[in-house]
């Protein structure tokens, strides 16, 4: 194929496998072991902070009241209300997204390839419920047992990338497919198990709403206004029936169209059409460089060298937008919400300049100083061709990547710390922690993810072996599957999540907490000491062997 001369790799290349699964997951991987820092950082904050010696602000910063008035309608929450119902949203609308790329493009569009990581995700949900039910079930706390079902992701991969290429590609695709299949068990679980009284009307509404972006969807509507309004109605209608508003997430991204409005074929005819139009365009007084001669005369410039400026631009701008601005925010940005009507401060000329100035101000000066002659686009741009050029590559990508692009880096490094911040507190005086150790809540949830998932998803998978259900991945061994099965018992964010959901006893959803914490980290560094004393793949068993 002639395009893939102009990349190094296949892995590079344009060919579908490379460019249609490998690049997305490995993206995919490197953004959550990222976040996973973020997210540990976030819950040490919330320790720390929830255990501040003669303070509870802790507790009464993330349960004060916010009230959203918009028209006649009302919304009255908390703060961890907002985060836990509105914010985490957009978690699950991202797990909705890769769970859908997976069905489509990935390893779960192959039944006898999802069937080993699928089962083994089985095995790693019913095993520890059945731990934690065996311990808490005696002192009514049963409703607990999906608490130690869940995997996190994000601390999972964030384990596998210390481990560098010691554990193989195949084995970190095992993962995550197995953590992907875990957090669709999850969904179903808080979807039958966590939701309590419906009410039917606000639940059809939601239902409708939901039909209404499907049929958009089929005819191609395009305008984001549109989807923006009706994912809104659709979380609003879930969150009034009862069940839970982050399930809406889900169900928007299982809506969301995987193919792109364009193809490769189309891509490039249309592309081609509008570079036509620019080459003739060229030959305006103003327009007399060529796209190809201006692309050699860059990449020229490129290879001789990098100014000083540039060298410096890269080296500061990173310690100046994640550093020297964020300390400026976090002294200067401190607003106290308590007496403010948010209505009216949403309506105050400030805001409303804020909003709307900037983007009038600019946009409508720069075109009438063009039509009045006072000065021009900078050479080379054009208004019809950047704004078809534009049009035509973002159709060309599907709207699930395009919007998996926009918002993973948002969940992983905002709405998932900033969830871990608001519940991963647990104010530690005044409680025995020799009592809250062997506290059948702490133990079960603890156990079920440290002993459950290790024992359920290594046992399911020996026994879908054997039965020939499915083959271990290349390269991997079973070593290798006990020390990801560990791993997986990780089970941070989704857990507190469903702690949240499971306990109304401020004291049993501290036990569990304390579990989550406890069985969480023996498992990652259970797995990461059993995966880094695997020894390399001519050492140890392979599928074949098995």
């Amino acid at each position: 194929m002639p395009d893939d001369r102009l990349h190094s790799t296949w892995l590079h290349s344009d060919r579908f496998i490379p460019a249609r699964f490998l690049r997305p997951v490995l993206r995919f991987t490197r953004v959550e072991a990222a976040g996973g820092l973020v997210l540990l950082l976030a819950a040490v904050a919330a320790l720390v902070w929830a255990n501040l010696p003669s303070t509870d602000s802790y507790e009464r910063f993330w349960e004060s009241s916010v009230d959203i008035r918009i028209g006649a309608g009302a919304l009255h929450e908390t703060l961890r209300g907002l985060v836990n119902d509105g914010l985490m949203t957009i978690f699950f609308f991202v797990v909705g997204l890769e769970i859908k790329r997976e069905l489509v493009h990935g390893e779960l569009q192959d039944p006898k390839t999802a069937a080993l990581p699928v089962l083994a995700a089985v095995g790693g949900m019913v095993i520890p419920a059945a731990i934690y039910l065996a311990f808490a079930a005696g002192i009514g706390a049963a409703h607990g047992w999906a608490v130690p079902v869940a995997t996190d992701i994000a601390f999972s991969l964030g384990v596998l990338a210390l481990l560098g290429n010691r554990v193989p590609v195949g084995a970190r695709l095992f993962l995550l497919t197995l953590a992907i299949a875990d957090d669709i068990g999850g969904i179903v679980v808080i979807a039958l198990a966590y939701t309590e009284q419906v009410r039917v009307w606000w639940l059809l509404g939601s239902i409708a709403t939901l039909v209404a972006v499907w049929a958009a969807g089929r005819v191609k509507v395009r305008a984001l206004t549109f989807y923006c309004l009706a994912a809104f109605a659709a979380w609003f209608c879930l969150l009034e029936s009862g069940v839970h508003a982050t399930l809406s997430g889900v169900a928007l991204a299982f809506l969301t169209p995987a193919a792109a409005l364009y193809g490769d074929e189309q891509y490039r005819d249309r592309t081609r059409r509008i570079l036509g139009r620019y080459e003739t365009d060229a030959a305006a007084p103003h327009g007399d460089e060529r796209i190809d001669q201006a692309a050699l005369a860059l990449a020229a410039v490129a290879r001789e060298s990098v100014s000083p400026l540039d060298r410096l631009d890269r080296a500061l701008h990173p310690w100046s937008s994640f550093a020297v601005v964020p300390i400026f925010a976090l002294a200067n940005a401190g607003v106290r919400f308590a007496g403010i009507d948010l209505a009216e401060a949403a309506t105050h000329p400030v805001t409303l300049g804020l909003l709307a100035g900037k983007v009038i101000g600019i946009t409508g000066f720069t075109w009438l100083a063009v039509r009045l002659g006072w000065g021009r686009l900078p050479r080379a741009t054009g208004w019809r061709q950047v704004v078809g050029l534009a049009a035509v590559a973002r159709e060309s990508v599907s709207p699930l990547d395009r919007l998996d692009r926009a918002l993973h880096p948002w969940s992983s490094f905002a709405v998932v710390p900033i969830f871990a911040l608001a519940n991963a507190g647990v104010r530690f005086a005044g409680i025995d922690l020799a009592e809250a150790a062997t506290h059948p809540v702490t133990l079960g949830v603890a156990l079920g993810l440290l002993a459950g998932k290790v024992i359920g998803i290594t046992g399911f998978t020996w026994l879908a072996v054997r039965l020939g259900w499915g083959r271990l991945p290349r390269a991997t061994g079973w070593r290798h599957v006990v020390g990801l099965a560990a791993v997986a018992g990780i089970g941070f964010t989704v857990a507190l999540f469903i702690a949240g959901l499971a306990f109304t006893d401020p004291l049993l959803a501290d036990q569990a907490k304390l579990g989550i914490f406890a069985g969480s980290l023996l498992a990652g560094l259970l797995g990461y000491v059993v995966l880094r004393l695997t020894p390399p793949e001519g050492g140890q068993d392979t599928a074949e062997d098995a």
